[in-house]
């Protein structure tokens, strides 16, 4: 078997600096939790700030630092989203529990997908690629046992130990504290002179088990292949659910983006662990506490996003949702951000194409339309649809435009939006009165030569508009063709009138 082990050293902190603004998370940043430093970023390391410091220490070596408390649920849903990431490629994902902290390693078993992807190489990368919207540092360790693959995570940043005898080579030089165990009694071992996993294997089992338990022993052998392992796999959930709590309150629409693009990036993350796409989202904006005294301010604000074609494009939807934001004027500032799921369905991604094809096409002026919704808003986005009335003044009317339902007949029938056109689609309105001499129509000084016609329409009698007309093709001086009719003497005074243009 080949387990991938993906550790996040810095998942706490990247968390919390996911919900700051881009300027500050360069700053000096820190975590506490109980008046003690737990995690701090390079800028905060190299002034002299480290883990297990206390508070007040950190604010007098770095007076600047910017301090966060640490919140163990907004570090299960990161590292959630990076189990989903994971999912894409390999059903066979689980975390790596500890003894003694929250999980921060995920594991993926990829032994039958590896022909798939490519083999290892390929499917690292690309495995790395998904990953890098979450923004997370990560340790990638390939081996054959998941323990000893998760283990190994902790202190590689990239290890591949392509059979068991190089996963015991890597072992035996990794520290005792590794272990769980080995972490409860690291006093002792380090009094004992037992500094590296090769040390422990080399005393007697039975001391060794009756010294500091059975759990050694057993982690040590599942590590090296000599005990079985057994992971459970995780489900992702039908339905997806994410909140964001704000460091600091959101003002504009540009602020709140920032932190909905993070819930964006969870949110593409299930949908690809799920192989679905989303038709509709739900933004739910809650807004400051102190702003809501006014009975006439809502507690929160809800924005819903519907797509006429599904997606799970991260950039599309956050296109879209700048879009819609940039419209909207909140109520009052706003604190924590919660993304739903809204309709999901089942779809497979659509495949990579060299050329453009019909449904490539189509996609794109799908996501244009949906822009320009976006933007304008549904109802000032409008096309022409037919009306059954021979007149062509009144045979057309501007409804809002529904691209999904359009594109749904187009995939049954690839030529419903392409009919085949008699009449111009430039039509003048009103109609221009023609010169006639001869009996014969003139356009700009010159006769028009007849090519087609006469096509005779009799209609309007029920809205006091009636029309007897006959239609004619007709070709111009400078071979442009037009739209003609002449009007009978039964429906008033006759003549020649220009209806229209062909492109």
């Amino acid at each position: 078997m080949r387990w991938i082990a993906l550790h996040l050293p810095r998942l706490s902190l990247e968390a919390f600096a996911a919900t700051l603004p881009r300027e500050q998370a360069l700053q000096p940043l820190a975590l506490v939790e109980a008046q003690q430093i737990v995690g701090v970023n390079p800028a905060a390391q190299a002034l002299g700030v480290l883990p297990g410091q206390q508070r007040a220490t950190a604010l007098a070596l770095a007076p600047q630092i910017l301090l966060g408390h640490a919140d163990a649920v907004r570090d299960a849903q990161a590292l959630a989203a990076v189990s989903h990431a994971a999912l894409a490629f390999t059903p066979a994902v689980s975390l790596q529990e500890r003894a003694d902290a929250d999980p921060d390693t995920v594991l993926l078993e990829v032994q039958s997908c590896l022909r798939y992807f490519g083999g290892l190489a390929r499917l690292l990368q690309r495995l790395q690629q998904v990953l890098v919207p979450l923004g997370h540092r990560m340790h990638v360790v390939s081996a054959p046992t998941p323990l000893g693959a998760a283990l190994l995570a902790r202190v590689h940043r990239r290890l591949d130990c392509a059979d068991l005898a190089a996963l015991q080579a890597a072992l035996d030089a990794a520290p005792a504290w590794l272990l769980d165990a080995g972490r409860l009694h690291a006093q002792a071992l380090e009094g004992m002179g037992l500094h590296t996993l090769a040390e422990l294997r080399r005393l007697p089992r039975t001391g060794l088990a009756r010294r500091f338990g059975q759990d050694l022993l057993a982690q040590l052998d599942a590590a090296c292949g000599e005990r079985p392992d057994p992971r459970e796999a995780i489900v992702p959930p039908a339905q997806f659910e994410a909140r964001l709590e704000l460091f600091a309150r959101a003002d504009t629409s540009e602020q709140v983006l920032h932190g909905a693009g993070v819930l964006l990036g969870r949110f593409v993350a299930w949908l690809a662990a799920r192989h679905a796409m989303a038709r509709s989202l739900v933004l739910v904006m809650a807004h400051e506490p102190r702003w809501r005294s006014d009975a006439q301010v809502p507690p929160h604000t809800t924005l819903s996003l519907a797509l006429a074609e599904p997606s799970r494009d991260a950039a599309h939807l956050r296109t879209l949702l700048r879009e819609r934001l940039a419209n909207l004027q909140l109520p009052a500032p706003t604190l924590e951000l919660r993304l739903h799921s809204g309709e999901v369905v089942q779809k497979a991604p659509p495949n990579t194409e060299l050329f453009p094809t019909p449904a490539s096409e189509r996609e794109g002026l799908v996501r244009l339309v949906e822009r320009l919704q976006a933007r304008l808003g549904a109802p000032q986005v409008q096309r022409l649809a037919c009306v059954h009335d021979h007149r062509p003044e009144c045979a057309s009317e501007t409804v809002p435009v529904d691209p999904a339902a359009a594109w749904r007949s187009v995939r049954k029938d690839p030529t419903a939006m392409v009919p085949t056109l008699h009449q111009p689609v430039w039509l003048l309105s009103p109609p221009e009165p023609l010169a006639e001499r001869d009996l014969r129509p003139w356009l700009d000084g010159r006769p028009l030569q007849l090519l087609s016609g006469p096509e005779r329409i009799e209609s309007g009698w029920w809205d006091q508009a009636f029309a007897e007309r006959d239609y004619f093709i007709a070709q111009a001086a400078d071979q442009a063709l037009v739209w003609v009719y002449r009007t009978r003497m039964s429906a008033g005074e006759g003549g020649w009138f220009l209806q229209g243009r062909f492109g």
